[in-house]
C-alpha cells in the first residue's frame, strides 16, 4: 500500500465520523500560527487546537517568507486574527545545511540551478525566531495591534517555551 493509499483510507475513516462541516470561516481564537513542516511538529496536538480554532501556516523552518507573510496578512487583515505565534523547534533540519550545500546538491541531482533561491537555513534557532518576529513587526501591511511572539517547541519533551524578543 502506498503512503497516499494509506492516508486516503485514514481519511475515509475520519470522514465517516466528521461532524464539524458547519464550522465558521473566522477562527474561534484570533490566532495565526507559523510553524515548521517537520513531521514531529504537530501544532494541533501540542497547542490543543480543534477544527476552526486557528490558522496554521507551515513551511520549512517556520520562516517568515513572502508566502508565509501573504498568508499572515490575509489572516489578520481579512479574517480578523490579532495574535501571531512563530514556532521554531529543536533538532530542526534547517540547521543541517547551508544555501551553497543545498544548491550544489540540487545542481548535481537535477542539472538545474537554484542559485536564485534562498532556502533560509540558520545556525541559531532562537536568533532565527527573533529575526522572523522583527520582520513581522516591521511590516506595514500588518495591523499595528498585532501581538507577535516567538516560541521554541522541544521535539523531545513536547514543551513550548517563549523566545524573548526585545521591542
Amino acid at each position: 500500500m502506498s503512503a497516499v493509499d494509506e492516508v486516503l483510507e485514514r481519511n475515509r475513516v475520519y470522514a465517516e465520523g466528521f461532524t464539524e462541516g458547519g464550522t465558521q470561516l473566522a477562527t474561534k481564537l484570533p490566532l495565526v500560527v507559523l510553524t515548521c513542516i517537520d513531521a514531529r511538529v504537530q501544532p494541533s496536538r501540542f497547542l490543543g487546537l480543534g477544527v476552526g480554532d486557528a490558522h496554521v501556516i507551515r513551511n520549512a523552518g517556520a520562516r517568515v517568507t513572502d508566502d508565509a507573510l501573504r498568508s499572515i496578512i490575509i489572516s489578520t487583515q481579512l479574517l480578523g486574527t490579532r495574535e501571531c505565534m512563530v514556532i521554531h523547534h529543536t533538532d530542526c533540519g534547517m540547521l543541517t545545511f547551508t544555501n551553497d550545500e543545498v544548491r550544489a546538491k540540487l545542481k548535481a541531482e537535477t542539472g538545474a540551478s537554484a542559485d536564485d533561491i534562498d532556502f533560509m537555513p540558520f545556525t541559531d534557532i532562537e536568533a532565527s525566531a527573533r529575526n522572523d518576529i522583527r520582520t513581522l513587526r516591521a511590516n506595514p501591511l500588518l495591523p499595528t495591534d498585532l501581538e507577535v511572539s516567538a516560541w521554541l517547541y522541544d521535539v523531545a519533551t513536547g514543551r513550548l517555551d517563549e523566545v524573548k524578543v526585545p521591542d
